[in-house]
């Protein structure tokens, strides 16, 4: 079974769930364990992930609201936190999965991001982009969880594949270094 973590992040308002939330569930055939963590719920600050979150989650969704532009600067900060700390973790992972969503696309008549700008924001950021309205659409969401934890599963087993390959060619310098070449027989 796996474990797969991932962290909402965002601003207040912008259309995001509290706290933690777990779910077990089968995607392609495989029991997965599901953790969904808002750390932002938690605290009132501009700067609401910390390195825990950040190092803790496999891929995370970014959302800010359409309709409040100080929610997308916040996104774009968000975003520069993500990388920053996994640049800076032990885990050295830039390339986990991010999706960047613009909420309350139910309110494009108040609407003061442009979808554009999302889709630039995510272009810069290598991340998937996707506009919402987590009000009107809930197999919308559904939807981009899904493809979202497909992604994490992926780099999970493509990070599974490249620790096995590292291993066994370090285990092979090892025993080339205490027994020296292995001699081709006659």
């Amino acid at each position: 079974m796996n474990d797969i973590k991932l962290a909402l992040l965002g601003s207040e308002g912008a259309g995001k769930t509290d706290s933690l939330y777990h779910k077990r569930l089968s995607i392609d055939g495989r029991q997965i364990n599901l953790e969904i963590f808002d750390p932002c719920s938690q605290s009132g600050g501009s700067r609401c992930i910390l390195e825990d979150p950040v190092n803790w989650a496999d891929g995370f969704v970014v959302v800010y609201n359409i309709s409040d532009r100080m929610s997308f600067l916040h996104a774009r900060s968000i975003m520069r936190q993500i990388k920053e700390a996994r640049e800076e973790s032990c885990k050295g992972l830039v390339d986990v999965p991010v999706f960047l969503v613009g909420n309350k696309q139910d309110l494009c008549n108040a609407r003061q991001v442009s979808e554009e700008e999302g889709r630039f924001m995510a272009q810069e950021d290598r991340c998937h982009f996707q506009e919402v309205s987590a009000a009107e659409d809930h197999l919308e969401i559904s939807n981009l969880f899904m493809k979202l934890i497909r992604h994490v599963m992926e780099n999970l087993k493509q990070r599974a594949d490249r620790r096995r390959y590292s291993g066994s060619k370090s285990m092979a310098k090892l025993i080339n270094n205490v027994f020296g070449k292995r001699r081709r027989s006659v």
